[in-house]
């Protein structure tokens, strides 16, 4: 979490960009294939257009365990209103339309 934040804060391109493949590394290494697969295509195709406020909701998101955020996504179980952020609909949006989705971020 430190290293987190310590990133942010540092406004730098180096910084960013060293966040932004932790990031992607974390959504494509999550230990749940299917998480892995959902939150990794996502990350892969959008990272680098995501605002650094998104950024951090994505990173929220990462911290939730595989088997909710599973069963969110699948809707076998209701998202908390915490997690039902414009983020998670993205990703959701994107595991259903495939690498065709366009992000709603784009710089």
């Amino acid at each position: 979490m430190a290293e987190r934040i310590e990133a942010s804060a540092t406004g730098t391109a180096a910084g960013d960009e060293a966040r932004r493949k932790r990031i992607l590394y974390r959504c494509q290494h999550r230990g749940m294939k299917e998480m892995d697969i959902l939150l990794g295509g996502y990350a892969k195709a959008h990272i680098g257009s995501l605002p650094e406020d998104r950024l951090d909701i994505l990173e929220r998101l990462m911290d939730v365990p595989d088997q909710d955020l599973f069963n969110w996504m699948i809707g076998r179980v209701a998202v908390p209103a915490e997690h039902d952020t414009d983020i998670y609909r993205a990703v959701v949006a994107f595991k259903t339309a495939g690498d065709r989705s366009p992000s709603d971020f784009s710089a």
